[in-house]
């Protein structure tokens, strides 16, 4: 009997342990799934890959959840929100970078969004591309009037209007020349003109048609209510870049463009004493020209005239002149010296920027309300002294002398990475075609020339330099390039699979000796780079070897690694390992896609 009851007590408090299990249990899936915003697994991790086996590598990396097929790490506005940071929307803050903490990173992959599919090829994509890998459709019905976007069945068609020029973007770019009376009316005036900042450039239908006259476009864009608009632009093989005039300086060096242009982009251009504009002037070469496409420049009502009045007086203090003005579109051009700059009376608002003042210098710093003035030699030669598009590509610019180099020394590194790009391309053999990328990024882009040996293919670069580096993105720009600034120990920002190729060259040797976690970048690239897209990985051996031991945890494939050879250029031996990511779906694709 006694040992009766005691059989009973234990299965009673059995049964009780249980069903406070299943109850502790469902309010712990109750709770995750209310608690908001985010179901990224967090954790903290900090691997050090030093050539040993003292390191632990994930046999798998979990999954995140389908609802951010679309998440930007360092442009997160649920992570503003659960950190309750404080900014200022008046100053846009809330849309510049603001990266989690080292223990709230995401640990797992980006999933595609359900029924995703390959992207369209380039050119076909500049006008077309899969609704399903950015199921958004809003901009289409927002803008229905303005010819940026319509839907059409499986696809999203983009006419090439915008906001300014609903008769097609290339129409509006034939006006512009006309205006500025370019010989027979070509945008690129004989090669002068090479490289243009779109800002608040929408889904990048101005900087798509550019491309077609030699012209290259930093379609700039934040991720605010039209947050998919950067998404479309590289969907549709466009370079572009997230980002927001705010307070921060733009991540491009001074003197890196030919033309602005803002379409009617709802900046307020008179704040903060015009510092929005002083930003623009920053990143304008001698000569440079502001197209400014909006009512207040053919004035109607008493506050756009207000606007108009107040903008021209600010844009003649800072020594602009009117260069053309026609159908509410006003072309601003800006001096080719310091001479104007230096017969302002001294209590000129806004002021010249002090003489220690690097205008050069942008990860982090904040955006100065002055002037930035020209170096002696840019005065003396009245402009950059740049060579007409396409040599600009091959002749070494002015500014090489700032670090040291020699033009032998430019050239050797061109000669240089020409043979690599096409051990490169020998190495990936018959796994790509003449249009199989589009949208390439060189993750430590130096002097630009794995950039320039591309030129021959049809493809644009992000050419990515690193913030604690040589400043050679000035470089890159004097060129004919594209390129931002970045911190390869955050996330950078762009949306999920949005480059067809990643070029890393020492980066992961960077990352260690910056005691940075190597599989935090690993997953980083697996977040922007496209399915089927491929990573060339050149470093030390040791590293290589280490980086090969992820690639089952990352649903990558080892494409082909070179033997070993000696870098006589680095002083030490470098290995090449050429990936590509498998094209893989989650339950949720699958089921989409099966219907």
């Amino acid at each position: 009997m006694a040992k009766g009851r005691a059989d009973g007590n234990s299965r009673t408090r059995l049964i009780t342990a249980v069903l406070l299990l299943v109850i502790v249990g469902g309010l712990v899936y109750l709770y995750s799934q209310n608690s908001g915003s985010s179901s990224f697994d967090y954790t903290s991790k900090s691997l050090k890959i030093e050539g040993g086996d003292g390191y632990v590598v994930p046999k798998t990396i979990p999954v995140c959840d389908d609802r951010h097929s679309e998440i930007i790490p360092c442009l997160d506005r649920n992570l503003i929100y659960q950190t309750r940071l404080k900014l200022d929307l008046n100053l846009m803050e809330h849309y510049e970078r603001h990266c989690p903490v080292p223990e709230r990173r995401f640990n797992c992959l980006i999933p595609p969004p359900p029924g995703y599919k390959i992207p369209i090829k380039w050119p076909k994509s500049r006008d077309q591309v899969w609704r399903a890998n950015i199921p958004h459709t809003h901009l289409a019905t927002e803008k229905s009037d303005q010819n940026w976007m319509v839907v059409k069945g499986e696809k999203i068609v983009f006419p090439g209007g915008g906001t300014h020029f609903h008769r097609g973007a290339d129409k509006y770019i034939a006006s512009i020349a006309s205006m500025l009376n370019f010989p027979n009316n070509k945008i690129n005036n004989r090669g002068k003109l090479r490289n243009v900042f779109d800002v608040g450039c929408g889904v990048a239908s101005f900087g798509g048609y550019l491309l077609a006259s030699d012209v290259i476009t930093m379609s700039l864009a934040p991720n605010d209510v039209h947050e998919n608009q950067i998404q479309f632009a590289l969907e549709r093989g466009i370079p572009a870049y997230l980002g927001v005039l705010g307070t921060f300086r733009l991540p491009y060096p001074s003197r890196s463009f030919e033309l602005a242009h803002c379409s009617r982009c709802r900046i307020d251009w008179l704040q903060r004493d015009g510092i929005l504009l002083l930003e623009l002037d920053r990143i304008l070469r001698p000569g440079g020209y502001f197209v400014y496409s909006s009512p207040e420049a053919y004035a109607q009502d008493e506050e756009d005239r207000r606007i108009w009045r107040e903008m021209s007086a600010l844009v003649e203090r800072m020594c602009w002149k009117i260069a053309a003005k026609k159908n509410q579109s006003v072309i601003w051009v800006k001096p080719l010296t310091n001479d104007c700059y230096l017969k302002r009376a001294t209590d000129t608002q806004p002021p010249l920027c002090s003489s220690d003042d690097d205008p050069d210098i942008v990860w982090g710093v904040k955006m100065k309300a002055c002037i930035s003035r020209y170096s002696d030699q840019v005065h003396k030669a009245r402009g950059s002294d740049l060579s007409p598009w396409p040599a600009r590509l091959t002749t070494p610019p002015p500014r090489l002398a700032d670090f040291n180099h020699s033009n032998e020394m430019f050239e050797k590194d061109m000669d240089v990475w020409q043979q690599r790009v096409s051990d490169y391309w020998k190495l990936l053999g018959n796994r790509i075609k003449p249009d199989t990328i589009r949208n390439v990024m060189d993750m430590k882009a130096n002097l630009g020339s794995f950039a320039a040996a591309l030129n021959d293919k049809d493809v644009w670069v992000m050419n990515v330099v690193p913030e604690n580096g040589p400043n050679t993105l000035k470089i890159v720009y004097d060129r004919g390039l594209l390129g931002t600034v970045h911190n390869w120990c955050e996330a950078f920002s762009t949306y999920p699979r949005t480059y067809d190729l990643l070029h890393a060259w020492t980066i992961f040797s960077d990352i260690i000796e910056k005691e940075c976690s190597v599989e935090d970048l690993l997953i980083e690239m697996d977040r922007i780079l496209r399915p089927k897209g491929f990573v060339i990985i050149r470093d030390k051996p040791s590293v290589v070897l280490s980086i090969r031991k992820f690639l089952p945890a990352l649903h990558w494939e080892a494409v082909t690694k070179s033997n070993v050879e000696q870098d006589s250029d680095q002083g030490e031996d470098d290995a090449v390992l050429i990936i590509q990511k498998k094209m893989w779906l989650t339950t949720e694709s699958v089921r989409v896609s099966e219907k």
